[in-house]
């Protein structure tokens, strides 16, 4: 077993000493990891004084590259995650033990990844604003987003769909695919070569583990199929796993995720909405709220119909989510400062 098959570049590892062992975390378990190195495959544990003592230690997730010290006849001992050059987060919520405080934190999902395959299936499960939601994620990932439409077959106006896509991702690739006729299914092909990572996102049942096993050429993941009545599926995925296809290409498949919560995607909605972002600042008044202001360059681009209100309203939504989520505390000091404001200003127009 050599480690570079899984992604591992010679220029990654200069500054590395080369009597360490070099690992890939391939799949995450609670508190356990599976492991590929040159040594073999195995599992591991994080070594508590290299992590738990060092307030600035990077805890391992699915695809990352780390140090491990090799147990041939247990669990191998992970020293250092090595630094990433992508990463997907979403956030999670830690509750405190009355449940009376929900606190937002950072919960990884993947690393070290080439392309983000953002898939949706086309019936009831298909949603502009949840794709827009994926790609402002996708973008501050360091990977390059791809959009898939699944499940092709069920409609019969898929250029509708595609289109409607295309106009929303921009400067993103958009395919529609089917794994029951295998339409587009070699035009995505292209991604998948030797050493490149692919991440696959989306909800439960849109067909990620079917698209990986008709990549695979059999089924090495379990599939279900959705509800007929509301489109959703069972979780066939639990954990997150990195598979090697037979031609040396891997492919993260991820849990289902309906709903995904904005975590430090500023630079991600900017990219995502370039369409709105290009007129910020080119406002009349450098305080501008877009909301009534005369020669706001914005209410203007809606008027002429550049910009539609419904997209403009969804930016706005995912920017103040991800800045609540990334910094809850200072958004909600922020947010009491501005109340404390007006309520001065209505104090004192009042006693006028």
């Amino acid at each position: 077993m050599n480690i570079r098959d899984y992604g591992l570049k010679d220029n990654f590892i200069k500054s590395i000493d080369e009597n360490k062992t070099i690992a890939r975390i391939i799949a995450t378990h609670k508190e356990r990891y599976e492991i590929v190195c040159n040594e073999g495959q195995g599992f591991a544990k994080i070594k508590r004084g290299c992590y738990y003592d060092n307030p600035n230690s990077i805890y391992p997730t699915t695809g990352d590259f780390v140090i491990i010290e090799w147990n041939d006849s247990g669990d191998s001992m992970i020293c250092e995650t090595l630094k990433r050059k992508s990463s997907f987060s979403r956030t999670a919520s830690t509750s405190d033990r009355n449940h009376e405080l929900h606190i937002q934190h950072e919960q990884l999902v993947a690393a070290n990844f080439d392309y983000v395959f953002i898939m949706q299936s086309l019936n009831q499960n298909f949603n502009v604003h949840r794709i827009e939601r994926y790609l402002s994620l996708a973008w501050g990932s360091g990977g390059i987003p791809v959009v898939l439409l699944t499940k092709s077959d069920l409609v019969q106006n898929v250029y509708d769909y595609v289109a409607q896509i295309e106009r929303i991702a921009i400067g993103v690739e958009v395919y529609a695919v089917s794994c029951v006729t295998k339409d587009g299914i070699e035009s995505i092909k292209k991604y998948f070569s030797k050493g490149n990572t692919i991440v696959f996102l989306g909800s439960s049942g849109v067909g990620k583990s079917t698209l990986v096993n008709t990549l695979y050429g059999e089924e090495v993941m379990k599939t279900a199929e959705i509800r007929d009545n509301d489109s959703r599926g069972r979780h066939t995925t639990t954990s997150r796993n990195l598979i090697m296809l037979p031609n040396g290409a891997m492919i993260i498949d991820t849990p289902g995720m309906r709903e995904i919560g904005m975590w430090d995607a500023d630079t991600g909605i900017g990219k995502t909405f370039q369409d709105i972002e290009q007129y910020m600042g080119m406002c009349k008044f450098s305080d501008c709220t877009h909301t009534k202001e005369p020669g706001c360059k914005i209410l203007e681009a809606i008027e002429n119909g550049d910009i539609q209100q419904e997209r403009f309203e969804q930016y706005l939504k995912l920017q103040k989510e991800s800045r609540y989520n990334t910094d809850s505390n200072q958004y909600l000091k922020g947010k009491k400062n501005k109340f404390k404001e007006i309520s001065k200003i209505n104090r004192h127009n009042i006693k006028k």
